[in-house]
């Protein structure tokens, strides 16, 4: 593809064909580096271990997408035990996963409680059906049938959340809001300082 594109006064078909394939290739690259986080993660094989604030990975999140969340209470948080790199995919699945499939609004929360850090996220739209929500930590879940192989996604953006927070001994709540959206809580064991 570069070599075609990269000739003098390329064919205009060469280079709508060379954009389709990056595109699509880009796509693939993503499926394909999900099943790698999701497979590690069910695994429980972590690629770093550290102790960290659930606040400041959540924090640094928020920052990138501070444009989306309309609302933020973040509070201190224990520290937890685990890998950085996959509780901040953790983290920004979540978050894109709001963005991407929440309409309206979106609020976020850390707390402390009760020997756990948790983190909230809740975002508006239309009311859903509690059946359909807790299937969606399942891979290739969407709730809505038709958007299965859309732009919006592969289908394992919760199933990733799901496998992080179990390997690192949490849990994953997904609740249909009554009245539209979803509100997602991830809590994890905190650890002594």
């Amino acid at each position: 593809m570069d070599v075609a594109v990269a000739k003098p006064e390329p064919a205009a078909q060469a280079v709508a064909l060379a954009d389709r394939c990056r595109t699509e290739l880009d796509r693939v690259d993503q499926l394909l580096e999900g099943f790698l986080v999701l497979a590690r993660a069910q695994h429980g094989v972590l690629p770093d271990d550290a102790r960290i604030s659930l606040r400041d990975l959540v924090s640094e999140a928020v920052a990138v997408r501070a444009a989306d969340i309309a609302e933020q209470d973040l509070r201190d948080t224990a520290l937890v035990q685990g890998s950085p790199t996959l509780l901040a995919r953790m983290v920004s699945n979540v978050f894109d996963n709001a963005i991407v499939h929440g309409s309206g609004w979106i609020r976020v929360a850390t707390a402390s409680e009760g020997g756990w850090s948790e983190l909230v996220v809740e975002t508006g739209g239309a009311v859903l059906d509690q059946e359909h929500v807790d299937r969606l930590a399942q891979p290739f879940q969407r709730l809505v049938a038709d958007r299965t192989g859309s732009e919006r996604g592969t289908g394992l953006g919760l199933s990733i959340v799901a496998a992080i927070t179990d390997a690192h001994g949490g849990r994953l709540r997904l609740l249909a809001r009554p009245e539209g959206g979803l509100r997602v809580t991830i809590s994890l064991p905190a650890v002594a300082a």
